[in-house]
């Protein structure tokens, strides 16, 4: 990371913003079922904090006074798991060593030791993150054996920052770069996640467990990872918030890839504060200080932002950014609309330069684990193997990828080139005509019912900007099409973190639109998160 990026970041945790930007008033979270709250199955209010609300600040004031401690956190979380989890299969593995850690943890507490904000907070991880105790299987059953050797960089960060590593989360597998018509949230590893607002209805992907898990408090903060819209969708269709930071400030460093030149890892939680908390221990070289800055308070006044309104995600979700911008505006910022140019052209050239890439990226990857080394390896182990193809059966992009030109074509390395040149020029150029401190745009239709045979309906446009520059981008509540969660995604400049999280503090608190999943089995009057 550039020194650049790490001034910035020196400023992300101006907590007096971000924590204002919590709402404080949220009803206590649903049980599972018929949406009728139960204490006997996980209530999330079973220490004095309501687990659906509390941020990460508010947990460290109570351990440091002796209130809470780490152990009953983290027992709370895995009485959640039990209870909640089997309807919406978010989470693969709970880590054995989790109440060992929490104890750890507390003990630190007792000693006045405290290593950072994350000290005894449950994390947990995205099925692709590496982790040395536990499987990292990107959800395919041909990396099922043997854990990786080592931890993913971030993962070390976070063990070295105290947080208790609670388990792995489900994920479209292959991060949804398998099928030509993928069903995200399924892998054949952990089977289907589902919403936990409807529970026919898709998690979005390909952070799906992460996202779900969330939105049922199955912890505190969550590990997504995102080559395109794979952080900022199930975000926004789970109703939590997550960033996708800027390229290189998160190592990926054992992160199973799609492309080096768009993957990065990142934060989500159920708020602003704890996803820059989170930021503030997996970014790398970021020098941040968590006591830094107590001084300024979050406002929208005078700020700028770009509305990308895109309709052909649905009417539904058209009408709730219309009553997004009033309340934006309510709140003192200017709102216009605009539309990034050289969207056509992005959308054309992204796919075939990430099959190059990830033929390239995937078989470095596979050569450090036991299983396929390559991806014709792979590509052998689906075809052998019928448990890979009880959702859907097709590897069309694994086949693709292997005819792909390599990364030292002349031909890849100028499509690569125009790609970084227009997404870049298509956030930069809309930010200067209009002056603006952000591009807003909806960050995901309603839900769809999940459906192997049909497979997603998933053509969602406003991530691409972002993911193809190596720009930050945030997804927070917006609102809701009937029960459905919508999120809101901000975009900024490059290595404009910092400024983006600040805004978006003050977005989530103006539109203070989280509310607690009922786990309803369906919902026919809801759309079917079709759109043209």
């Amino acid at each position: 990371m550039n020194r650049r990026s790490s001034t910035a970041l020196a400023a992300i945790l101006v907590v007096a913003p971000l924590l204002v930007g919590v709402p404080q008033q949220r009803a206590e979270a649903a049980g599972p079922g018929d949406g009728v709250p139960s204490r006997s199955t996980g209530s999330p209010r079973t220490l004095g904090v309501d687990l659906d609300t509390v941020t990460i600040p508010e947990l460290q004031a109570r351990m440091k006074r002796g209130a809470l401690t780490s152990s009953a956190l983290t027992q709370a979380y895995l009485r959640r798991i039990d209870a909640v989890d089997p309807k919406i299969g978010a989470v693969l593995w709970v880590s054995p060593t989790a109440l060992g850690q929490a104890a750890a943890s507390d003990a630190r507490h007792r000693r006045g030791t405290v290593l950072g904000p994350l000290d005894g907070i449950p994390v947990l991880l995205k099925d692709n993150v590496n982790t040395r105790d536990m499987p990292t299987t990107a959800g395919s059953l041909a990396l099922a054996g043997r854990p990786p050797a080592t931890d993913a960089s971030l993962v070390a960060r976070l063990r070295a920052a105290g947080a208790v590593i609670l388990g792995k989360t489900n994920m479209s597998e292959w991060a949804n770069f398998r099928a030509a018509e993928p069903t995200s949230g399924w892998s054949a590893v952990g089977g289907q996640t589902r919403n936990p607002y409807v529970l026919d209805r898709n998690p979005c992907g390909s952070s799906s467990g992460s996202g779900a898990a969330l939105a049922a408090s199955l912890a505190q903060v969550a590990i997504g990872t995102e080559t395109d819209g794979s952080i900022v969708c199930p975000a926004g269709m789970n109703g939590v918030v997550g960033h996708k930071p800027s390229l290189g400030l998160v190592s990926q460093s054992g992160v199973v890839p799609i492309s080096a030149e768009q993957d990065t890892a990142g934060p989500m939680a159920r708020n602003v504060t704890d996803v820059a908390l989170t930021l503030s221990v997996i970014g790398e070289g970021s020098g941040l200080r968590p006591a830094d800055a107590l001084t300024r308070p979050g406002s929208l006044r005078g700020k700028r932002i770009g509305l990308w309104r895109l309709p052909s995600l649905g009417a539904e979700v058209d009408t709730l950014m219309t009553r997004t911008a009033k309340r934006l505006r309510a709140g003192g910022a200017q709102v216009v609309e605009v539309s990034p140019p050289y969207q056509d052209r992005l959308a054309e050239l992204e796919f075939p330069a990430l099959l190059s890439e990830f033929h390239r990226d995937i078989d470095a990857y596979l050569d450090t684990r036991d299983g396929p080394g390559n991806l014709a390896g792979l590509v052998e182990f689906n075809r052998t193997h019928p448990a890979e193809r009880t959702c859907f059966a097709g590897q069309e992009l694994f086949e693709e990828a292997l005819a792909a030109p390599p990364t030292t074509d002349p031909a890849y390395r100028a499509v690569r080139a125009e790609l970084n040149d227009l997404s870049r020029r298509s956030i930069d150029e809309t930010m200067a005509a209009h002056r603006l401190d952000a591009i807003a745009a909806p960050a995901n239709p309603a839900a769809w019912t999940t459906d192997c045979a049909r497979g997603d309906n998933d053509v969602i446009p406003s991530s691409t900007p972002a993911a193809v520059a190596g720009y930050p981008s945030l997804s927070v509540p917006a609102g809701s099409v009937g029960e459905l969660p919508v999120g809101l995604l901000l975009m900024a400049g490059d290595h404009q973190d910092a400024a983006l999280l600040s805004l978006g503090a003050a977005v989530e608190h103006r539109l203070d639109a989280w509310r607690a999943p009922r786990y309803l089995p369906t919902s026919p009057s809801l759309p079917d998160g079709s759109f043209s």
